[in-house]
């Protein structure tokens, strides 16, 4: 598995990892759009040097990660660009992405002197058992290291068992839950 910067020609495959990883709910048109210019489209277009893939053997996306190296930068784009944008009909299907994105930028400002990289990852559900997490970790960390960054947070809502497992499996540390939201922070 090789991570690289996000390409143009992987458009079609990150658009299906985001939707994939959103779980086997059946989508609407609408809610589909939510997701892909939440996790894909719009970050792409507007911080895409931050934006990359997990590739196999083939060269085909498994994984789409979004690694800035300040949260500066995440809020910029996600929180001051994007969320002013979403219609209602959008924010309230995004499960009030409004005040979540507020709640995810106090935890991240709160920390963001031990933690200041931003991470987010996508991954195609049947890679989940099959160790890419570790690799994805390590790479991500290492490239982060090389930066100077001290360390990296996301968050993870607070119902989204599955993620926070993830997060404690490869050594992210428990920071803090406020709301629906649950901070984890790794250390370098």
């Amino acid at each position: 598995m090789i991570i690289r910067p996000y390409e143009e020609k992987d458009k079609e495959n990150v658009r299906f990892i985001c939707l994939n990883s959103e779980g086997e709910c059946k989508m609407t048109p609408d809610e589909q759009k939510f997701i892909l210019t939440t996790y894909c489209d719009y970050y792409i277009e507007n911080e895409g040097i931050n934006c990359f893939v997990a590739v196999d053997d083939n060269d085909r996306a498994i994984a789409y990660i979004i690694c800035t190296e300040d949260f500066d930068s995440y809020r910029k784009v996600f929180v001051e660009e994007y969320i002013p944008r979403l219609d209602e009909d959008m924010v309230v299907w995004g499960g009030n992405a409004r005040n979540g994105a507020s709640v995810s930028t106090k935890l991240q400002e709160k920390y963001k002197k031990d933690f200041p990289a931003h991470l987010h990852i996508d991954v195609l559900p049947e890679y989940h058992r099959q160790g890419i997490g570790h690799r994805l970790v390590d790479t991500l960390s290492a490239h982060l290291k090389e930066k100077g960054v001290r360390g990296v947070m996301l968050t993870v809502g607070a119902e989204n068992i599955r993620g926070q497992s993830f997060y404690k499996k490869y050594g992210f540390e428990f920071i803090e839950k406020d709301g629906d939201d649950v901070a984890f922070g790794l250390r370098f």
